[in-house]
């Protein structure tokens, strides 16, 4: 039993994934049971909403399939809870409906269902949207873990330079964009870019390169991230994709090999990027005085006196 949770909660190469049935009718979740493990699809049942979320909790599928009328929680607040909860907002879910419900859908695809299968229920059909579902989920999964655990990041910004979407490391990086008398601030969507990042974006906009941006010299940051604009197909919005060029600090590895505080780590960090105690101090909600005094610290244990020396044995590892 051990080895079976573990493989379907981490997935199992000999399986094609797993999908979860919720469906009070007998019948229905038989004939999809049967269809779906033929199929070498591994198979978790629920028979109503409130169960499927609990099962959720512990088994986690890869796509549902979800019946719209149901005892007590109905799929379409099942659906509701699924896309409010970050841990379960990415699972696809498909929606099963009689005909005569059909007027149902639209406020299915409100909660956040990407299709539905129309009683009764055809295996072939059932089958051919799953695969295309779980394709097209595994493929922008794959994209968003590229994003988000490379060196690579990206955002969209209008012409105005206000930020329409973003990932999570972008949305660090860009933070770290700044002009040295610059406040720290949070970068989010709808917020307008850092003042450098700003400069860049309005003079490649309004300058000779408007028509082909992709071709601009690329901006370079103090930080240590690069960015480059590319075309992006949505009217009114540019893609800015963003590098690391600095090298990727682990934090734990250098605060315990260096037998460093977590405090003393981040400021040999951004010590590294060239930043002055000024700067770390704002970017770390300290005082120039209290850097210093880490500094101080950090040289004691490294047994080096100079901030380059510090650093030169931190990038050795």
């Amino acid at each position: 039993m051990h080895d079976d949770l573990q493989s379907i909660r981490f997935g199992n190469p000999s399986t094609n994934g797993t999908v979860m049935i919720v469906d009070d009718t007998p019948g229905n979740l038989a004939l999809l049971s049967d269809t779906l493990s033929e199929a070498n699809y591994r198979v978790l049942v629920a028979t109503d909403g409130q169960s499927a979320l609990e099962q959720i909790q512990y088994l986690s599928p890869d796509i549902i399939l979800l019946d719209v009328l149901m005892p007590g929680i109905d799929g379409f607040e099942t659906c509701r809870q699924l896309k409010t909860n970050p841990e379960t907002a990415e699972i696809p879910v498909l929606f099963m409906t009689g005909v005569g419900e059909l007027d149902y859908l639209l406020r299915g695809f409100g909660e956040g269902a990407l299709d539905y299968i129309v009683k009764p229920i055809r295996p072939p059909e059932v089958l051919a949207r799953i695969e295309v579902h779980l394709t097209q989920a595994r493929n922008i999964q794959r994209a968003r873990q590229a994003l988000e655990h490379g060196r690579f990041s990206a955002l969209t910004v209008d012409e105005a330079g206000f930020i329409k979407w973003l990932t999570p490391a972008a949305q660090t990086w860009v933070a770290e964009i700044r002009l040295p008398d610059e406040t720290p601030r949070s970068c989010t969507v709808g917020s307008r870019l850092p003042a450098p990042l700003y400069e860049w974006l309005i003079h490649i906009l309004t300058g000779p390169n408007r028509a082909t941006p992709e071709l601009a010299a690329p901006y370079h940051s103090d930080s240590g991230h690069s960015a480059r604009m590319a075309r992006c197909h949505q009217p009114g919005e540019t893609l800015l994709l963003l590098q690391s060029i600095a090298p990727a600090w682990d934090l734990e590895t250098l605060r315990t090999t260096m037998k460093l505080t977590n405090r003393e780590a981040e400021i040999l960090m951004w010590i590294a990027r060239g930043k002055t105690n000024k700067e770390v101090g704002l970017i770390l909600g300290s005082s120039p005085r209290t850097v210093n005094k880490h500094l101080e610290h950090i040289f004691e244990k490294l047994g080096v006196a100079t901030r380059a020396a510090a650093v030169a044995m931190a990038m050795k590892g």
